[in-house]
């Protein structure tokens, strides 16, 4: 298992330029390159390969004038920017074949970019210093926050610069199930749900944090002042700024919550089911911005990931199991009901039902889960006596059997 570490990173003055020149250079040869095949695809000659395009627009052009900057910077670099767009049109063709979800052509990047990104591999002989740096080649010693300590030795590193103006390292670790955790009993079902970011068949219910909405009032401040600003102008590019960090720190909220419960819901339970949500569709509604804003498809990510890693189990069901139409105490199908309603009694056995207890009990038992109904009821219904329970006798009758 490949997973990825990101820490961030504090460049010195000297060393944003190291790097905003090797951002530009892995862009322009990423744009040679694109646009070497985009040429011989519309002359009708086949695409050029990798090899040859890094001896043309990597090796041959170091010694034009026009190109001599290009050796400024790690060879490694321009290297990966290569591979970059070799993974692009792998990615775009392996989408028309259907192996995949389709995704568009590759695109020229531009300079005005708010995200640049360069990659290092082991054969550029970047190194973690006895004092805790990040050296990196033609860069130098960069300053590293160490939130925690690598499992293992890292095969690439990438240095990212996002909207915001922040850098960070991200590390790709090759791991194993070494985190495997001692075996519980609990097993659980999660709905997934915007008055409730989730609803657990044990009846707990998590709030929805709404950090966007929390934040649309101080976002939409900072909006209206970049607005203001003159286009082209360093207010302008301070203002932009501004609103990048507002919503990096929105993201970063919301990312960390979706840590701590995956994380606390791992370790907890020996088994997870969830619903596979049509997220796309429902961000095509009224419910856009709540969708967006509770994020459900990267904390179901987190929940798998961390579930093959510390050897649980989990399950995701089809997104059209009736799990809010089916009784979970009876199984009687009761039909679809509006939103509105979140409460309701199965007209087979009685049972008044929570909405959303009542459909995660129904996904754990959709995935094969062993979990019971406890929670999904609110109150016990009335529930009419047999024929023969219709009285109440005070005192014992005799009996009538010959």
């Amino acid at each position: 298992m490949q997973l990825r570490y990101s820490f961030r990173l504090y460049p010195s003055a000297g060393q944003r330029a190291a790097l905003a020149k090797a951002f530009g250079c892995a862009r322009v040869v990423y744009n040679d390159a694109l646009r070497a095949r985009e040429t011989a695809r519309s002359e009708g000659m086949p695409f050029p390969k990798t090899g040859d395009l890094s001896k043309q627009l990597i090796t041959e052009a170091k010694s034009t004038p026009e190109r001599a900057w290009l050796g400024e910077v790690s060879a490694v670099v321009l290297q990966q920017s290569l591979r970059d767009l070799d993974t692009a049109y792998r990615n775009f063709f392996d989408g028309l074949k259907g192996k995949r979800p389709r995704m568009g052509a590759p695109r020229y990047k531009s300079r005005k970019d708010t995200r640049q990104s360069v990659r290092f591999t082991a054969n550029a002989r970047w190194s973690i210093t006895t004092g805790g740096k990040l050296h990196l080649p033609k860069i130098g010693d960069l300053k590293v926050k160490w939130s925690r300590r690598l499992p293992w030795t890292p095969s690439t590193v990438t240095v990212v610069k996002d909207s915001a103006g922040r850098y960070f390292a991200s590390f790709v670790v090759e791991t194993g199930p070494e985190e495997v955790l001692p075996e519980v009993a609990p097993e659980v079902g999660i709905d997934l749900g915007l008055g409730h970011f989730a609803v657990l068949s044990d009846g707990t219910k998590v709030d929805s944090p709404r950090f966007l909405r929390r934040a649309e009032r101080r976002l939409k401040k900072a909006q209206r002042e970049l607005s203001r600003k003159e286009k082209g102008s360093r207010n302008r590019t301070k203002a932009r700024i501004k609103v990048a960090r507002a919503h990096a720190r929105v993201a970063d909220a919301r990312r960390e919550f979706h840590h701590q419960l995956s994380t606390k819901l791992i370790r907890e339970n020996q088994a997870v089911a969830v619903e596979d949500l049509a997220v796309k569709g429902l961000a095509r509604t009224r419910l856009a911005k709540s969708v967006h804003d509770a994020g459900w498809s990267a904390f179901v990510t987190m929940l798998e990931y961390k579930a093959a890693r510390c050897g649980r189990t989990f399950v995701k069901i089809g997104r059209f199991e009736p799990t809010s139409q089916v009784c979970s105490w009876c199984g009687g199908k009761d039909g679809p009901k509006p939103l509105h309603v979140r409460v309701w009694t199965c007209g087979a056995c009685g049972a008044v039902l929570d909405r959303d207890i009542n459909a995660a009990v129904n996904i754990a038992k959709a995935a094969g889960l062993a979990v019971s109904a406890c929670g999904a009821r609110v109150r016990p219904g009335l529930v009419p006596a047999p024929r023969g329970e219709a009285e109440t006798h005070p005192t014992p009758q005799p009996s009538t059997a010959r």
